[in-house]
């Protein structure tokens, strides 16, 4: 019986780390691209529905009631927004990627490769046990709470898109005209590899 053993130096940094040989937390443009990437997701995704929103809650006179479409109301704003940043979570770091490219949804190939190899019986030892292979990155849990901090802060941008400037691409809107004016926009032109 052939027994391998892969030993892999590999570390892990937590959420309040700093940048290092590790860990390069993401910029405030990596984290505005993403933003954007999912408030368009889940706008698209809340689209779809024909809903029809009474807005007069009361039960006088029922000639003035006044009916809108989910589509086009304060509460889908409300249900895009709300949730926005947990969805962030859902991303993984991608070492083997560059730029902002680094992060995507699912596992990344070294992963991958390091959950086959265990599978088909390989003992892989690394800095950090099996268990925390498939935890949030300190890079995504940066990302996840600079997401707090902007969607606060650009609250009345993101909401002034959504009223009067939907035409307008929503990641030169937000990103380049607004979060990032006057600073450096170079990964708004990286395009995604996914």
């Amino acid at each position: 019986m052939w027994f391998l053993l892969v030993l892999l130096p590999f570390q892990v940094g937590l959420s309040g780390a700093v940048d290092s040989d590790w860990v390069h937390l993401p910029s405030k443009c990596e984290v505005c691209k993403y933003v954007a990437l999912e408030l368009k997701s889940s706008f698209e995704e809340t689209s779809r529905t024909h809903e029809v929103i009474d807005t007069r809650y009361g039960f006088l006179d029922d000639r003035n009631k006044k009916k809108i479409k989910y589509t086009n109301s304060d509460i889908r704003l409300i249900d895009v927004t709300e949730g926005l940043c947990q969805r962030l979570l859902e991303y993984n770091l991608h070492k083997e990627r560059t730029g902002s490219n680094r992060f995507a949804k699912g596992m990344s190939e070294t992963f991958q490769t390091l959950h086959h190899l265990v599978h088909k019986g390989v003992k892989v030892v690394m800095d950090i046990p099996y268990e925390l292979w498939n935890e949030t990155s300190a890079e995504v849990a940066d990302m996840k709470k600079q997401c707090d901090v902007m969607m606060e802060e650009y609250e009345d941008v993101i909401e002034d898109w959504y009223r009067n400037h939907q035409k307008d691409d929503l990641t030169e809107f937000l990103c380049a005209k607004h979060v990032l004016k006057g600073q450096d926009k170079s990964c708004l032109d990286e395009k995604m590899e996914w």
